[in-house]
């Protein structure tokens, strides 16, 4: 067993993870999970840069991770930034902050390695398993971008485009410097033109397009927080339950319904919600919205919801 710590630095969280990690056998023993909304890609659609606030608070989540990762004696450390730090001018000044704090280089990963990861931390301890059918459609909803991964028990194909819930909103929902609440019609119209333009770039490389059935896949597997956030409301839990959706199964009319509602709703009205993060309130809607157009492009009738998706790969990778 190798004891290692992994973070996943996005568009809209930072993430760690300490686990006993053996390849040779796939045993994973989780011993800490921790999440911390940081926003470091805000308004880098807008200037191209991560703003200094932004990087104060990733720093400030970095702090308190080497401190967790120092008590618990982590042997490995692979820190993996994605696609904010990957689309900014001033990146540097983000790896060498994130160097001083934990002493790790951090790896400004490209949208394929992103994938890669995705799909091994979903589909790890689906291996072996005959309740869900093969390939995988592994759909990984960021903040940044989404990654679509079609693979059995390897990758297949991979592609990475920019319609993640942080950039879709701040495109076209913030109007001086405001989220607008709810949006309008013609503003959600146009989050749903940019993502299917997305897909159609998505499916010259994944096979996408279903008519009833999901294409080139047998099980849609959905990752990450907007995905894990309407299962958590599709369940109706008290409160945000890791072990409940794990492995919940939501309805595409599930997911449209539970879309209509948060483009229809204001700030308070989301923010209520039993299962929201703070740090999704403004956000879930665009999410929600990519997740109802792949599900209607790829004709899946429903989606697999996973809690395990690329910060499992990044520990994974890291133990060898």
């Amino acid at each position: 067993m190798t004891r290692v710590a992994a973070v996943d630095c996005g568009t809209n969280s930072i993430r760690l993870l300490v686990a006993d990690v053996d390849p040779a056998t796939g045993s994973f023993t989780e011993l800490d999970r921790r999440m911390t909304i940081v926003r470091l890609g805000q308004d880098v659609d807008r200037t191209g840069r991560l703003a200094p606030e932004a990087l104060e608070r990733t720093f400030a989540a970095c702090r308190a991770y080497a401190a967790a990762i120092e008590e618990l004696g982590a042997e490995r450390i692979r820190f993996v930034a994605t696609s904010a730090s990957r689309d900014a001018e001033n990146s540097a000044e983000f790896v060498a902050g994130v160097r001083d704090i934990l002493g790790v280089e951090p790896e400004v990963i490209t949208g394929d390695q992103e994938a890669q990861l995705s799909f091994d931390g979903a589909t790890k301890e689906l291996v072996g398993s005959d309740h869900l059918t093969k390939p995988y459609l592994v759909v990984d909803i960021g903040g940044g971008s989404t990654e679509f991964v079609l693979g059995s028990d390897q990758v297949e194909a991979a592609r990475s485009v920019d319609i993640g819930c942080v950039r879709m909103t701040e495109r076209h929902l913030v109007v001086d410097g405001a989220v607008m609440d709810p949006p309008s019609h013609e503003r959600a119209a146009a989050i749903r033109a940019d993502i299917d333009a997305a897909l159609d770039i998505a499916e010259k490389t994944v096979p996408l397009t279903g008519a009833g059935t999901l294409v080139g896949a047998g099980t849609l597997v959905g990752l990450a927080g907007t995905v894990t956030t309407v299962a958590g409301i599709a369940l109706e839990l008290a409160e945000y339950d890791s072990g409940a959706i794990h492995h919940s199964r939501v309805s595409r009319g599930q997911v449209r319904a539970i879309t209509e509602h948060l483009l229809r709703s204001t700030h308070e009205e989301r923010a209520a919600i039993p299962v929201m993060h703070p740090g999704r309130v403004d956000v879930i809607g665009a999410g929600a919205l990519v997740l109802l157009a792949v599900m209607e492009r790829t004709g899946a009738h429903e989606v697999v919801v996973s809690e395990h998706d690329i910060l499992d790969g990044i520990a994974w990778s890291a133990a060898g």
